[in-house]
């Protein structure tokens, strides 16, 4: 795992800052149609990871702007973001559903033990100081037997296809004229997939492993877990 330098600024004014300089509905709807792919492959993985039933919680650590929430109408859902840019984008998406939306970090937010049947954080640990932490509350507010499902980008993967879509010049095409996506530069660790793993495992039993948007392309990783904390 390579740790990058962790921000000097305050964490929701970095967050913010994240939110406005990569607006993340543009992202989801306006991308080349390549990284939409991949966005579109992640969360059909994830829906089908979760697994939600009608009237189950489900809990969203750093869950922007609701892309992922908005697939479980069925569920209590409650997403925590730190960025208030964000969460707008998230309060407008969610309007039509059964939404509680809160600011802050899981970490500072006094929410109870055993309070969720079900989590997600994806495409967030890369961002968090200490994302060990995070896997900690996690396993105290979901449930024994519960499950979590967690996402990442496999930088070293992607980064290397960036570099030949420049070296190449791919750029001139449609769909790789803008690479600058991920906002990579906000990312403070960097993971293998076995290095996440790993880390998974610390916490939780990791039960399934997937890729979008192939096994062969495993530009994004997703685990699911499940949360074997006695009570």
């Amino acid at each position: 795992m390579l740790c990058r330098p962790i921000p000097t600024t305050d964490v929701e004014q970095w967050n913010d800052t994240l939110a406005r300089e990569h607006d993340i509905d543009d992202y989801y709807r306006h991308s080349g149609w390549a990284i939409r792919w991949v966005e579109y492959r992640r969360l059909r993985i994830i829906r089908r990871m979760v697994r939600i039933q009608p009237g189950e919680s489900l809990l969203e650590v750093g869950c922007g702007g609701g892309h992922v929430l908005a697939m479980f109408p069925g569920a209590n859902l409650t997403g925590l973001d730190v960025s208030g840019v964000i969460l707008a984008k998230a309060r407008s998406n969610l309007a039509h559903l059964n939404a509680r939306l809160v600011k802050g970090e899981i970490t500072d937010i006094d929410l109870p033990d055993d309070a969720f049947d079900k989590a997600v954080c994806t495409e967030v640990l890369e961002h968090i100081i200490d994302p060990e932490e995070i896997l900690r509350q996690l396993q105290r507010v979901v449930v024994p037997g519960g499950t979590i499902v967690v996402t990442f980008p496999n930088d070293g993967l992607i980064n290397q296809i960036k570099s030949f879509i420049r070296r190449v010049k791919l750029t001139k095409l449609p769909a790789f004229r803008c690479i600058a996506w991920g906002a990579d530069e906000y990312h403070l660790h960097v993971w293998s997939p076995a290095e996440m793993r790993d880390l998974l495992s610390r916490y939780f039993t990791v039960t399934r492993a997937s890729s979008a948007p192939l096994a062969v392309i495993p530009l994004r990783c997703c685990f699911t877990c499940v949360n074997d904390r006695k009570r």
